[in-house]
């Protein structure tokens, strides 16, 4: 939680849940080890939630890329 706003969570096998910007839905929901995030099988939690799979995380730059998409995001939502 960041500014009492959900930015990311960490979620069962270590995979991430990240909320982004709307605008970059499509351009980060295409990186490698990425994906639509769902709650539960076949619900998808929509645009602006993304799951990123917990091998991607390993490497630090890459947890920073979506650490800063998501804080990106934060900064940006004012209600």
């Amino acid at each position: 939680m960041v500014r009492e706003k959900l930015a990311v969570c960490a979620l069962k096998h270590g995979d991430l849940l990240v909320r982004v910007s709307p605008d970059r839905d499509a351009d980060l929901a295409a990186q490698p080890d990425a994906s639509r995030a769902e709650m539960g099988a076949g619900r998808s939690m929509g645009t602006g939630w993304i799951q990123v799979s917990a091998s991607a995380l390993a490497d630090e730059q890459r947890l920073d890329f979506w650490l800063d998409a998501a804080l990106e995001h934060n900064r940006a939502v004012t209600t």
